[in-house]
């Protein structure tokens, strides 16, 4: 094999720019480490780049080789491109979402060989392809500034969306290598038979031996490859099974493939993953069963790493992912306007015990229907399912991202319905029949949101089946107790956005450009009213902050308030309700936006809270009827039991006892144990209460908005320590202190934060530094001093 990743020379179209270009790498990447284009994510550089977007790009590079016969390998190729091997065209490919094998051995000569990448303007591109239609196919301006992103099998975000920047990419962002002609091991397929004690691993093996070995715990078997396909059978007795974190183990097992001198090895979990949607009394149930256990879904959709995909690496997606763990999620819904991650994301995923929701590459705008474009399809389906089917963490496979409510965004298919109806559900069609031509039993779900399979409803409104997109509270300005005015059976997208946190804003602003009406802050709010959305949510719930730094602080936690109320909500509602997969979990680049983590990683607000209102034992505030009940839920495998303590607190945070209840609490369902009258709190408190036993945990619900009440000056005290490579900060308050947050200029992980402190009882939060050499200063805030001053 001949690795041709490392240093390519690109030039523009003119040759007025000749730069180094490494690859795998974008090419804007490239562009900027040269200094030929500024920043793009600093003030508003985005606006002085986007013309790479409009020119070709030529990358080139040579090699020595024997001229023995040669297979080129290329995976990631973004996105209209032609590869030239001594000037011979050897590829011409327009789908970054497939991978690509041709043999090149015609183009091969011993000694010194030239190979060339010339990549075509996305930007003109679309647009060409778009002027050829035989009708209109409209896309989400909103979402592309950019035009026809639907035109092309690329990222759809790469031209913008309400939270990404619109650079239009090109580049490589997997192998691209010289592979002798020989015997090899492609993909394999995976489908599990289980039993009472045993499982039954059936392979389907793409091969070009004569014969394939496969080798699984301890079970061997060899068949012989015909028509390029080996199918194996192993009866694994008394399986160690796989299973989503919180759930048990997270068991892989080696799975070797040989044949012809050829070795493949794959890491396969052992388990039963099904998804149940079934009509019912309400609509139509949706959740999943796994090894014969329902497991309520809690996570957040995902988002490319980063808007430059030179830039993301394994580490860095690691590191979000354990986050996602370490927020007690159980799943991440792979958002269909972005990419089909690399095998090693899915590696991670199993290992970690995130089960996936992978969506197919298409979201928000309308798409065509022509042959061509339906032919490209059906390939990328294949190839994609070929690729990643076999890990343990796919959970299920869905046709697209919000392309049924696209049929009523746009005059054209509004005046029209019964031409793009059909329109789409050829594109539909295309996606569901090669899915299943490839992975017959595969869990299909036809679009997000979705009342079912052939069902076009209205599913932002309609809670009664399927899943459910949420966005009222968002895009129609509602109050947060509008949450709990629904009852989705799945909700797999609803957020609420805050401004990121200061130690991101820095990266990119000035200290003068600190304000939300400022042209640099605007630039890094994409989605249009967003600033006026957040402003007029403060004003309903809370006292205005006293300077921005401040209006920071209180946009994340009014961020986290909104998410909590509808997950603690609607996990109340269980097993009515089986999964809540918020949006979002991470940010492409520095911007306000919906995630949970900024960019680079760091824990917003809101994910500190997602650790507690993601904890498998919960209990749960609701209002009913002018009082408040109180609801446990419990996503354990085992039942528990807990005593459940309620108390009514003050603003000078003394506290009465209310009542005690013991509560033991199945898997299955959440329970009701407790009701508080209208009368049990007077204004001035808030209820606060804890749980213990076989559990812990506690919280505070204020049954009006927090502006409603005369918060006193904290008087917050903190001891400051360290011990070896990690901070401790000991918190003592004089009165009742909500919300109190820690921030640190450097990187780092907090233990906790955004909590509710009393007098009396001291809390300790860690903060351990990325680098341990790092002495960080500590900036303390709570919902007091933020709004009040003080």
């Amino acid at each position: 094999m001949l690795d041709l990743a490392g240093v390519w020379t690109l030039s523009d179209e003119s040759g007025a720019h000749v730069v180094a270009f490494d690859l795998p790498g974008d090419g804007v990447s490239a562009l900027v480490r040269a200094g030929v284009i500024p920043e793009p994510y600093l003030g508003r550089n985005e606006y002085d780049c986007r013309w790479v977007s409009e020119c070709d790009w030529l990358a080139r590079r040579s090699f020595a080789h024997d001229g023995s016969p040669g297979v080129l390998v290329v995976e990631g190729l973004d996105c209209v491109a032609e590869v030239r091997l001594n000037g011979v065209t050897v590829l011409s490919a327009a789908n970054v979402h497939r991978r690509w094998r041709v043999d090149v051995s015609a183009a091969l000569k011993p000694g010194e060989n030239a190979v060339e990448i010339l990549f075509r303007s996305p930007a003109l591109e679309a647009a060409a392809r778009a002027a050829r239609m035989p009708f209109p196919i409209p896309y989400q301006q909103v979402n592309g500034p950019i035009p026809h992103a639907n035109m092309l099998r690329k990222q759809q975000c790469d031209f913008g969306w309400d939270w990404n920047i619109a650079l239009g990419i090109f580049g490589v962002s997997g192998c691209i290598r010289l592979e002798p002609v020989g015997p090899r091991i492609g993909d394999v397929l995976v489908e599990q038979v289980h039993s009472r004690g045993q499982v039954e691993v059936r392979l389907t093996v793409d091969a070009t031996s004569e014969d394939v070995t496969a080798s699984l715990c301890g079970v061997t078997q060899t068949a012989p490859v015909v028509g390029g396909v080996a199918k194996l059978s192993l009866v694994i007795r008394d399986p160690v099974l796989w299973w989503p974190a919180g759930q048990g183990a997270q068991v892989l097992h080696e799975l070797v493939l040989t044949g012809g001198g050829a070795t493949s090895v794959k890491w396969i979990g052992l388990r039963d993953m099904r998804l149940v949607s079934e009509p019912d009394a309400a609509g139509r149930s949706f959740g999943v069963q796994v090894n014969g256990r329902a497991v309520f879904a809690r996570g957040a959709n995902w988002i490319p790493a980063d808007a430059l995909f030179g830039r993301i690496t394994r580490a860095a997606v690691r590191g979000l992912l354990q986050s996602a763990v370490d927020a007690n999620m159980n799943m991440i819904r792979v958002w269909g306007g972005g990419r089909y991650e690399p095998d090693w994301f899915y590696d991670l995923c199993d290992e970690l015990g995130l089960m996936v929701w992978q969506d197919f590459m298409f979201a928000c705008h309308l798409y065509p229907s022509t042959p061509e474009f339906l032919a490209e399809v059906d390939a990328e389906v294949r190839d994609v399912v070929g690729r990643i089917s076999h890990h343990a963490c796919l959970a299920l496979w869905c046709g697209d991202n919000e392309l049924i409510g696209a049929l009523t965004w746009f005059p054209e298919s509004r005046k029209d319905r019964d031409r793009y109806l059909v329109n789409y559900d050829r594109l539909n069609r295309t996606v569901e029949a090669a899915l299943h031509s490839v992975l017959p039993g595969a869990n299909w779900w036809p679009s997000s949101p979705s009342p079912g399979p052939l069902a076009f409803g209205d599913a932002w409104h309609d809670d009664s089946s399927g899943d459910m997109h949420f966005w009222s509270v968002w895009h129609e300005g509602r109050d947060f107790d509008h949450y709990r005015d629904v009852s989705p059976r799945f909700c797999s997208e609803f957020g609420f956005q805050s401004y990121p946190s200061l130690s991101v804003i820095r990266q990119f602003a000035d200290p003068q450009d600190w304000n939300i009406a400022s042209p640099v802050m605007e630039s890094h709010q994409k989605n249009p009213g967003g600033n006026a959305r957040i402003a007029e949510t403060m004003f309903r719930y809370f006292r205005f902050p006293v300077d921005f730094p401040n209006f920071v602080y209180v946009s994340q936690v009014q961020q986290a308030l909104a998410i909590k109320t509808a997950v603690t909500h609607w996990r109340s509602l269980k097993p009515h309700c089986m999964g809540t997969l918020y949006w979002q979990l991470n940010d492409t680049w520095p911007v306000c936006s919906w995630s949970s983590l900024d960019h680079g990683g760091n824990w917003k607000l809101l994910h500190h809270m997602a650790a507690r209102f993601y904890a498998p034992v919960l209990v749960t505030a609701v209002p009913q009827d002018g009082g408040i009940v109180l609801r446990a839920v419990n996503d354990r495998p085992e039942a528990v039991t807990i005593t459940v303590t309620a108390n009514a607190a003050a603003m000078d945070g003394s506290t009465r006892k209310l009542r005690e209840a013991t509560v033991t609490v199945s898997p299955d369902m959440a329970v009701e144990f407790m009701v508080l009258p209208p009368e049990a709190l007077r204004p001035d408190e808030v209820l606060a209460f804890t749980w213990s036993g076989d559990a812990q945990g506690g919280d505070v619900h204020a049954p009006k908005p927090w502006k409603g009440y005369d918060l006193k000056p904290s008087g917050l005290k903190a001891d400051i320590r360290r011990d070896n490579d990690v901070w401790k900060l000991t918190l003592q308050v004089k009165a009742l202190a909500p919300f109190v947050a820690v921030e640190s200029e450097v990187p780092g992980r907090f233990s906790t934060n955004a909590v509710t402190l009393f007098p009396g009882h001291p809390a300790t939060i860690t903060f351990t530094p990325e680098d341990p050499s790092a002495v960080p200063a500590f900036t303390f805030r709570d919902l007091h001093s933020a709004t009040c001053g003080g």
